[in-house]
């Protein structure tokens, strides 16, 4: 087989595969362990893929947030089931932080059944939960991100400074082991850092398909959170990875 038509095999497996090892490229293009390394050195050196010691990857990078509506739809069953399997974390009575997102979404819809205070950055959240009269709502409060219809800059920041919250819920829209929680701003990842720093549990939520994307910016590493939710369909090999961190690790089916 000709090199660059093997180049363009492994680059279409690795689009319908959110992380591969070596041994399912061999199995998958037919070629030897040493030959798929040296492809996969040159695609490396080309920008084209991440290697980790998970796998190999596409190198996805995002550089801007992508908008509510872009997302809403997006592995919405995923998002549902990490939600039911987040609920299981939360108390009667607990003061709660949730972040933006539509998977903070889901959550938001789950809980309310719970008597609890719920500090939020998301509009959708704050009107959804304020229906409902066993849960005290609050609203960061500051400037619109009209990308994610969300509270963002320095007076929000400050009110969550000074909160303790129960558990603190993180959202992301790229996540990983090498490179931890990210985002596209600065302004965002240091308001998901104020969101988290005085909960006694910090939990991120995110589905399998935004691990191993990237943006500029880190809100955190893995090793700063108490609980990762995400579903199943996270690969074996990055499973067995997290289970060493101090985070414990929840897949939702």
């Amino acid at each position: 087989m000709k090199p660059q038509h093997r180049l363009d095999q492994i680059l279409d497996y690795l689009k319908g595969h959110n992380l591969v090892t070596v041994e399912q490229l061999v199995t998958a293009i037919d070629a030897s362990p040493a030959t798929i390394r040296r492809d996969l050195i040159k695609l490396d050196e080309q920008g084209v893929i991440n290697r980790s010691h998970g796998g190999v990857a596409l190198n996805r990078f995002i550089p801007a947030q992508p908008t509510t509506n872009e997302k809403q739809l997006r592995h919405l069953q995923e998002k549902r089931a990490i939600a039911q399997q987040a609920l299981a974390l939360i108390k009667p009575g607990d003061a709660v932080v949730l972040d933006a997102g539509t998977t903070m979404l889901e959550l938001a819809r789950n809980l309310t059944h719970l008597p609890l205070r719920v500090i939020t950055a998301d509009l959708r959240i704050a009107l959804l939960l304020s229906e409902f009269k066993q849960i005290e709502v609050t609203i960061i409060g500051g400037r619109i991100d009209d990308s994610s219809q969300s509270c963002i800059g320095e007076h929000g920041r400050r009110l969550l400074r000074g909160v303790y919250p129960d558990i603190a819920f993180i959202s992301c829209n790229s996540w990983s082991l090498e490179k931890g929680v990210t985002t596209p701003t600065e302004e965002k990842a240091g308001l998901k850092q104020d969101l988290a720093a005085n909960a006694r549990q910090r939990v991120l939520l995110a589905d399998s398909s935004k691990y191993g994307a990237y943006s500029l910016f880190c809100a955190t590493p893995l090793a700063g959170l108490t609980d990762i939710v995400t579903d199943g369909a996270l690969p074996a090999e990055v499973q067995q990875q997290l289970t060493a961190l101090p985070a414990r690790l929840h897949l939702a089916q």
